[in-house]
């Protein structure tokens, strides 16, 4: 995993040098997993996906632990909604999707019915868009405190300590202005880093509930 960043202010130290570890940080995951991190990915970068990776962008202290820090709750709620959806899947128990259309407007007023592509039942995403508000609420809260301290200390870790908090409905608190240089190819790096991290998170604390029962139900 990345080293803490430099703790004195300024640009973050070379992490450019460090092996290249995205293929291991994609393969623990299914590929029905991977594809919507990849969809969290474009949600960071937004237009700038497309720009040269080795593309130098400045960003906050704050923000960046923020985003690492929620990266490592969406891995955790990834690996914890994916789990579900591959018993499902393998039992052949997934809900049938509801029909959907889109219509399209031609010029001259004719409505034309198209199929929605990301209606697919056998796709984490649409099986993730079926579900209630409280079922994902509940996937995507932290069952335990030690697991909310364990993301507070990692994300100290790496980018000092920033004040930053997890409070109790999920969102990130902190306070720090520092600016630190990173590229995008790093950027990249640490997000998969950071769900990655929280996929282990989920699965470590499911073990130890098995043994333990320290969780919230």
């Amino acid at each position: 995993m990345t080293s803490a960043l430099s703790p004195g202010g300024g640009p973050v130290r070379d992490i450019s040098a460090l092996p290249n570890q995205e293929d291991k940080l994609q393969s623990i995951h299914s590929a029905d997993a991977f594809e919507m991190i990849q969809n969290h990915l474009s949600l960071i970068m937004g237009e700038k996906i497309a720009a040269p990776p080795d593309t130098v962008v400045e960003i906050s202290n704050l923000n960046l632990g923020k985003l690492y820090a929620a990266s490592i709750m969406y891995g955790y709620f990834l690996k914890r909604v994916d789990e579900r959806f591959q018993l499902e899947k393998t039992m052949k128990t997934l809900p049938p999707n509801p029909k959907q259309q889109i219509v399209q407007i031609t010029p001259d007023g004719e409505e034309i019915s198209l199929e929605n592509e990301e209606s697919n039942p056998n796709k984490l995403k649409s099986y993730v868009s079926q579900l209630d508000a409280d079922t994902l609420q509940r996937y995507a809260t932290i069952r335990s405190k030690e697991a909310v301290s364990l993301i507070e200390k990692q994300t100290q870790a790496l980018f000092g300590r920033p004040d930053i908090k997890v409070l109790d409905d999920g969102s990130v608190n902190a306070k720090d202005g520092r600016m630190i240089t990173i590229t995008f190819t790093e950027l990249n790096h640490l997000v998969l880093e950071a769900v990655a991290f929280g996929s282990f998170l989920w699965e470590a604390e499911s073990y130890v509930e098995s043994k333990y029962h320290f969780v919230n139900s």
